[in-house]
């Protein structure tokens, strides 16, 4: 029981909104790409195959980031007691289970097609780097974004398998919301990150914060609603644009206080929620 407690700290599946967050941009490519006249078992299997694959290879990146982060980890207060950096679970062990949750999430990933497979397989090399970005660049957050919303192309592909300009017009958007929220993740950590020399958007925008979420929320906002032009949804879509549009300039940006660790924590996890309404408004301009 003591491992099994210690591998579901190391894999953090006791806070889903990391592998929610790795799942939203899937199921936002997939709703974008799907036609819903069709059979909608499809759908809800595709669905759960990116719930699946977002839970393992989150929980695989997790570890992987713990192994290369664990001589810093030992040095910040928020995770100096993790289970590689404290000596509970040795690194050995955590390659050991990267193993197997990677080798699981293949079998999820041959339910596929071809292009799929192909592409997502394309993406590791993003997943595995990106702990060791904020070693060498101020954008780390950039990376993550990268690597955290590829799952909106491989949502596309897995129905159209083709590329189109949608797809990565929303990616793209993506991309900067990622790095706001990651901006703000950031900011529980920033005294003890500029302390052992690590780097990050939120030390670099640390003078202007405000200016820099708004900025980035404001590209995703932009391309949002260029997808929705675009697909042709109707009025309906961008009557409802309005609440994640709130969200994310009232609710994160206007009650943010970077020198407040728990208001940080809490407004990043508000993104699971953002995500869901932006999942739902695609429904809605699908639907409707």
């Amino acid at each position: 029981m003591n491992q099994l407690n210690l591998f579901i700290e190391l894999t953090r599946l006791k806070k889903p909104i990391g592998y929610m967050l790795l799942f939203w941009p899937c199921a936002w490519g997939l709703t974008i790409a799907y036609d819903f006249s069709k059979d909608l078992n499809n759908y809800f299997f595709y669905l759960t195959l990116f719930l699946l694959g977002a839970l393992l290879m989150r929980s695989a990146g997790c570890i992987v980031n713990d192994i290369s982060d664990r001589k810093f980890d030992k040095q910040v207060q928020r995770t100096k007691t993790r289970p590689i950096a404290s000596g509970e679970i040795s690194v050995k062990l955590g390659f050991f289970y990267t193993a197997i949750l990677c080798f699981l999430a293949f079998f999820v990933l041959l339910n596929f097609n071809n292009l799929t497979i192909i592409l997502a397989l394309g993406s590791m090399p993003l997943a595995f780097s990106y702990p060791l970005m904020k070693r060498y660049t101020y954008w780390p957050q950039f990376f993550l974004g990268i690597t955290f919303n590829y799952g909106l192309i491989l949502g596309w592909i897995c129905i159209k398998e083709n590329l189109e300009i949608v797809p990565f017009l929303f990616y793209f958007g993506a991309i900067f919301w990622t790095l706001g929220y990651d901006t703000i993740y950031g900011y529980q950590d920033i005294k003890d990150d500029e302390i052992i020399g690590l780097k990050s958007t939120s030390i670099k925008f640390k003078k202007k914060p405000y200016f820099f979420l708004t900025l980035c929320y404001l590209i995703f906002f932009l391309c949002i609603a260029s997808v929705g032009v675009l697909m042709k949804f109707n009025f309906i879509y961008f009557a409802f644009l309005i609440i994640p549009l709130l969200h994310l300039f009232i609710h994160q940006i206007k009650k943010l206080d970077i020198n407040d660790p728990n208001k940080c924590l809490k407004i990043f996890k508000s993104n699971n929620f953002f995500g869901l309404i932006v999942f739902v408004n695609l429904l809605i301009g699908k639907l409707y």
